[in-house]
């Protein structure tokens, strides 16, 4: 009896659910145009069902059997919606595979529905969404050919998130296919989703569907879509879901898109299929010591555990010291070292400040150990910790080998130093921005005496030297419109937008002439320089290292090729170094 009071009940709501829908409508835009060019019909229901919402009546309809049906009650109340307000453009219907795979749906019915309201069927687009998985694709392909006869068209929904995939776009042929939010939103800073919407242009124009960005909230994520030459978009920045249809976008958005820049596209730092890699990757699992064990026990575990490097030593889990396998095995083999040590403790022999590591940090952050002066980790190896208790070793070998193989990996897309862009992608912005006529300024980035400096301190400093540019560099420009890249040793090329260019290089070149000296030694700085050699092995003495960057104005009448900035660019730094100022703008030449 409870179970038949329980289904009466859940049939009653969907018996009112279906009787008190009402439409709601988000404008649908084309982007070459910017006009309002279709809505999308969805439906809420009324408040008197006491909040509950339209997934979960979906979802009970589905429980109760009854999908279908409910779906033609929500077409019939945005098709009647639609029709009274008398408005042009194309309408998107949301209908699942059940409505059209069902047997209890025929095909009359949907017509019906869809004709609610005096709706032309030539004007509708049915939304196929995400509700269930299909199984047999091409079986819908053949349900849905009664409603192409007559005119209707269809979006594959949701695409790169749920259930859609390419075996449903190409057997079901549709006219239109909806890329998911999770691919759009944050577009504009995300070089992995940005190659994946690359590639479905090139799918989209193979198999002949125009393709609609959802979920656009953001300007940026918008002329990314525009410059792609995706035709369509629809998201909460060109208007929310609203009773009456919307004539037209707001004249804030419009003017946010004609601003005179391009947005700068993400650029790959490293594979997109690279995996996050941290220690807990390379830990090998190790007895540990305390201070009471003897030399004696640590022959016997070394002789036990052949393939342990060293051993820690730990007092209440935390390590207090690392002991090299073989540097404490040419010192027990000393004479009579045995004898007087065996039974002493192992701090005897220990390093006392052995390379401690997070088990959560990550390889790339490893690198800098590599690069530091103190290398005994290649012998000792380090000491994996969690939380400051110990958990096991790691060797240098497997880090070693590890993160050069991430560097060498990651030198396909971007600097191995810097992992900034390197000339291809500068080339194709600067090519972008040529394309697009907009204004701009190239800037050639050099640092003076350098190799000197590199010669004096090594190249542990000197990598450090120029990390310390791009740093400075990528920190005074606008990640929005202007552009650094790397494009060898210490040379970088700045793409700049921004109004306020010429301060922002000004500025980088404060910064790092001030912030450069703390790389120098004391007496060095004393005396304003180092002694070394030049190009020709001639003694001299050099300046402390500074940074020069040489400008180019870029306005019409445009280059044809990006080539010839780079060379104007070049010819303004050396003039900038010649000078022995810290920035010169080549005025008077046309690029």
């Amino acid at each position: 009896m409870i179970l038949a009071r329980d289904n009466a009940r859940l049939t009653s709501l969907l018996d009112r659910a279906q009787k008190g829908l009402r439409a709601v409508f988000q404008p649908l835009v084309r982007l070459d145009t910017m006009e309002v060019v279709a809505h999308e019909g969805l439906t809420r229901p009324d408040e008197h069902l006491g909040g509950i919402s339209t997934p979960e009546l979906l979802n009970l309809a589905r429980v109760e059997g009854r999908l279908g049906e409910f779906e033609l009650a929500a077409a019939r109340t945005v098709c009647n919606a639609f029709g009274a307000q008398q408005t042009s453009g194309r309408l998107l219907v949301n209908l699942s595979a059940q409505a059209f795979m069902q047997e209890s749906v025929r095909p009359d019915d949907l017509i019906a529905a869809l004709s609610s309201g005096g709706m032309d069927l030539s004007r509708i687009t049915i939304e196929l969404t995400e509700r269930d998985i299909v199984d047999e694709p091409a079986r819908l392909a053949h349900k849905l050919g009664y409603l192409r006869a007559r005119g209707v068209r269809f979006a594959l929904d949701d695409f790169g998130n749920g259930h859609s995939n390419f075996e449903m776009w190409n057997e079901i042929h549709p006219e239109v296919v909806k890329i998911d939010r999770y691919l759009i939103h944050g577009l504009a800073k995300s070089a992995e989703r940005l190659a994946i919407v690359r590639a479905l242009c090139q799918v989209a124009e193979t198999l002949g569907a125009d393709l609609v960005g959802e979920g656009v909230e953001d300007v940026d994520d918008l002329h990314v879509l525009r410059e792609l030459g995706i035709s369509f978009a629809q998201g909460f920045l060109l208007g929310h879901p609203s009773p009456q249809v919307c004539e037209r976008i707001s004249e804030t958005v419009t003017t946010l898109l004609n601003r005179p820049s391009i947005t700068v596209l993400p650029c790959l730092r490293g594979p997109v299929t690279q995996r996050p890699m941290h220690l807990g990757h390379l830990v090998i699992d190790a007895p540990a010591l305390c201070a009471q064990d003897s030399n004696n026990e640590v022959i016997a575990m070394f002789a036990r555990l052949p393939q342990l490097h060293a051993l820690a030593v730990v007092e209440d889990d935390r390590p207090i010291g690392i002991i090299n396998r073989r540097l404490f095995s040419e010192r027990m083999a000393q004479p009579y070292t045995r004898e007087l040590y065996g039974r002493k403790s192992c701090t005897a022999f220990m390093h006392e400040a052995p390379l401690l590591c997070d088990v959560r940090q990550s390889l790339e952050s490893m690198a800098d150990i590599l690069r530091g002066q103190d290398q005994r980790y290649l012998s000792d190896g380090f000491v994996i910790v969690r939380e400051g208790r110990y958990l096991g070793l790691g060797t240098g070998e497997s880090l070693v080998r590890r993160v050069t193989e991430l560097r060498i990996e990651a030198a396909r897309y971007a600097n191995p130093l810097t992992f900034l862009p390197g000339n291809i992608p500068v080339t194709e912005h600067v090519a972008r921005l040529l394309r697009a006529e907009i204004p701009f300024t190239v800037a050639y980035v050099d640092l003076n005496h350098f190799k000197p400096f590199n010669d004096q301190y090594g190249y542990f400093r000197g990598d450090e030297m120029i990390r310390l540019l791009a740093g400075i560099l990528t920190s005074q420009i606008n990640p929005r419109s202007d552009f650094v890249g790397h494009i060898g040793g210490d040379d970088f090329l700045l793409v700049l937008q921004s109004q306020d260019w010429e301060e922002r290089c000004r500025q980088a070149v404060a910064q790092f002439n001030q912030r450069a000296q703390n790389l120098f030694a004391e007496e060095d700085i004393a005396r304003g320089g180092i002694v070394g050699e030049d190009r020709h092995g001639n003694t001299q003495f050099f300046p402390l290292t500074t940074v020069a960057i040489g400008a180019v104005r870029v306005t019409p009448p445009f280059p044809g090729h990006p080539e010839t900035l780079a060379t104007l660019a070049a010819r303004a730094k050396r003039h900038a170094k010649r000078a022995q100022v810290g920035f010169y703008l080549l005025a008077g030449e046309t690029p």
